[in-house]
């Protein structure tokens, strides 16, 4: 048996972070399936592949909410995170061999800290781009992106402005981020607050508010 094992959501400054795994004999039961392509896909056509691989593999999910986010970065690094993660995911599984997406710079030190985690023996295999080199790490990459783009619909109409994306990088997010934050003076439900383009916001918005006098 082998799995795959990636992230989406490692990024934003806004919603959570979904790790998934995909668990199956062997990857020609993805063979037609065309995952590795799933960057280039439309949300639509992740969504029909992520229901093709729910029926056809073992999944599983974590969805860590921004606030748990901001708690376990007070006392680990991101990739410390993402290594028990992967290594909690893997445990569920339990497979002989584990291909996973690499957070670290180094992908040996990478894999050697997930089997550190785990209480059995598993051939890990940690590459850079693993979902763009593996189908079944990219089939892994389809349930965490289809999982978090539903997360952040559910959050946008519970806040019921448009979000955006929730990344650094989109102009909707950080609008709405400025917005929010000069009218409450603070950052609106799932924003992590450990983030620094949050502080940046907010000591922004003092900062006006202090010339304001």
């Amino acid at each position: 048996m082998i799995c795959g094992v990636d992230e989406a959501g490692r990024g934003p400054v806004i919603g959570p972070m979904v790790v998934a795994g995909v668990l199956l004999e062997n990857e020609s039961e993805l063979a037609g399936l065309n995952v590795r392509d799933s960057k280039k896909c439309t949300p639509k056509r992740r969504e029909k592949l992520a229901q093709e691989l729910y029926r056809i593999a073992k999944t599983e999910l974590i969805i860590v909410p921004a606030s748990d986010i901001d708690t376990m970065r007070e006392s680990m690094t991101m990739n410390q995170i993402e290594t028990k993660l992967f290594a909690s995911i893997i445990e569920k599984l339990r497979p002989e061999t584990a291909y996973v997406d690499s957070a670290d710079v180094n992908e040996e030190r990478f894999g050697m800290d997930i089997q550190n985690e785990l209480d059995f023996k598993v051939k890990i295999i940690s590459k850079h781009g693993a979902d763009e080199i593996f189908p079944i790490v990219s089939a892994a990459s389809i349930i965490a992106k289809t999982t978090r783009d539903f997360e952040v619909e559910k959050i946008k109409k519970e806040i019921g402005f448009d979000i955006g994306s929730g990344y650094p990088s989109d102009e909707t997010t950080i609008r709405f981020l400025e917005n929010w934050v000069e009218k409450n003076g603070k950052p609106p439900p799932h924003t992590r607050h450990s983030w620094k383009t949050t502080q940046r916001i907010l000591n922004k918005t003092k900062t006006k508010k202090i010339e304001d006098y």
